[in-house]
């Protein structure tokens, strides 16, 4: 018999295997020896009341042996001498539009900048040091893109046309843990997610598809509106009829290729502020309302938003037990982020806190670029953040909490997680004013919602200026094309229409699908 139940637990008996055996026996009324499989499907944390409860939906085995799968298997072709497809960029999007197009028997020919994941964690150990930046391989750029060495959080509210959990099915098929494919808010963790990347590209070359590392597209390559393929900076051509553009909103040449070359984009909202870095026991506190967390409870999160001043302020990429990392791309320029691994079990919890930019927003002097005119906002505050470093290579400008909401310097600043090191300076003189006086009022206001989140224990650190595209390259809704170039497929958050690896997965599993129906269209 199978059946299926929803049980309202404690931490401790739901990560106990005992435990949870015994609760689902008394519900069935049943003996545990009779269970001979239990599949968790929906697993949630309510930490409304004073004791937190875990909210599970459970798939019972009574009986009966319990399947040894439980998703569909994934069947590739091989595509080695398959019609070409170029994808520029290795990171979801263009990791999961490679696996899409081999599964329709279409071959993958992926482009990307950066190095292997084994040879970026070099790079990114030199990083983190402080001991300079590679700009083609950081924690941006490089195999499976900037979500490598994040946290790997997989929780989307997009409602974008696609299946999510088939995504986390693909991670969990690569090496995730089968969390993923039952947790509310999924992560996979930074330490997993190189290998897990490792495996899909062993998947796309063993099924006929090429990878050509640390190359770098230079030009698209146009004839009479059509893409015909692409060079890169080594000198190399290479010709395809189709290209998905999946570079990332990192990328910024890209969108400096495609304006010189006077392909249509778009200006679009996007948001920038700092990010923030308080202890996590204070956030656990406030969260579960205990002085000290439960054993059997993970770090808590928080999400927060607040309009102020007829835009919106907010929590993004939230990073319960993580760290702060160096995440530019440039020399200099100062880009912060925030990562953890899949234990999250840092004393620190660090969260970008962001500020909705309009494109009336952008000040006056940018106005002029047109299209890109956010893009170069976005430059310099990056840049500017690197003149108020004190010329400490990575190391970052912050302030405490309460000094910036305060406008006052900071004599000194709390410990953190960010290894190339801090150096106070005042960010709230410096930041544009429509994002400074933001953040200042929110924070108030999210003191409101977290007791205690407004204190000195807290560090400001910037600045946060990546958590979305300042530019969209448009497309048809109906054959995803650019309506400019036929040919010209654009996917994942480079492309402006997706945020986060599981909807930039999706974006890219779409523009494979519309590849093989353009070019059955043209009978190839």
């Amino acid at each position: 018999m199978q059946t299926q139940i929803q049980l309202i637990l404690t931490p401790e008996q739901a990560e106990k295997t005992g435990l949870l055996y015994a609760e689902v026996s008394k519900s069935l009324n049943i003996t545990t020896d009779r269970i001979s499989a239990i599949h968790t499907l929906k697993k949630s944390i309510d930490a409304r009341s004073v004791s937190p409860k875990v909210n599970v939906l459970l798939d019972v085995y009574v009986d009966e042996p319990a399947p040894t799968n439980t998703y569909e298997p994934f069947v590739y072709q091989h595509v080695e001498h398959a019609e070409p497809v170029l994808i520029i960029g290795a990171g979801p999007a263009g990791l999961f539009a490679a696996l899409k197009l081999i599964e329709n028997g279409l071959k993958p020919i992926l482009v990307e900048r950066g190095k292997k994941a084994e040879e970026r964690k070099l790079d990114i150990a030199h990083l983190n040091r402080n001991k300079g930046l590679d700009v083609e391989s950081n924690y941006c750029f490089g195999e499976g893109g900037a979500g490598t060495f994040s946290d790997g959080k997989l929780y989307t509210r997009s409602k974008k046309k696609g299946n999510s959990q088939r995504i986390f099915e693909i991670f969990h098929h690569n090496g995730a843990s089968e969390e993923i494919l039952y947790e509310a808010h999924p992560h996979i963790g930074s330490d997993k997610l190189p290998k897990i990347v490792e495996n899909m590209t062993n998947t796309i070359r063993a099924h006929g598809g090429e990878i050509h590392y640390q190359e770098k597209l230079t030009e698209i390559l146009i004839e009479n509106n059509v893409v015909r393929g692409c060079k890169l900076a080594s000198g190399k051509v290479l010709d395809a009829k189709a290209m998905i553009l999946a570079t990332g909103h990192s990328a910024h040449d890209i969108y400096e290729i495609l304006y010189k070359q006077n392909v249509l984009l778009e200006p679009k909202g996007f948001a920038m502020g700092v990010r923030v870095e308080h202890p996590q026991a204070l956030i656990d506190s406030a969260q579960y309302h205990c002085k000290v967390r439960d054993p059997y409870l993970p770090a808590a999160s928080y999400s927060l938003v607040e309009q102020v001043e007829s835009r919106g302020v907010y929590s993004f990429c939230m990073c319960p037990g993580g760290r702060i990392v160096p995440a530019g791309t440039g020399i200099e320029e100062i880009v912060v982020n925030g990562m953890s691994a899949s234990k999250r079990n840092s004393p620190y919890a660090n969260s970008g806190i962001v500020v909705e930019i309009k494109p009336e927003d952008i000040p006056a002097e940018f106005q002029n670029y047109g299209a890109i005119a956010g893009l170069k906002f976005q430059q310099y505050l990056e840049n500017l953040a690197f003149k108020n470093n004190g010329g400490l290579g990575q190391t970052a400008p912050a302030q405490r909490m309460l000094d910036f909401v305060r406008g006052r310097v900071s004599a000194d600043l709390p410990d953190s997680s960010y290894m190339p090191g801090l150096i106070s300076s005042p960010l709230h003189f410096w930041l544009p004013e429509n994002i400074s006086s933001r953040l200042r009022e929110a924070f108030k206001l999210f003191d409101r919602k977290i007791h205690g989140y407004l204190t000195n224990d807290a560090v400001v650190v910037g600045v946060e200026t990546r958590s979305s595209a300042a530019v969209r390259i448009p497309r048809d809704s109906e054959t995803g094309q650019h309506p400019q170039l036929a040919g010209l497929f654009p996917a994942g958050e480079g492309s402006g229409y997706s945020g986060g690896i599981t909807s930039s997965a999706i974006d890219g599993e779409n523009a494979a699908l519309s590849v093989k129906t353009w070019l059955a269209s043209m009978n190839l």
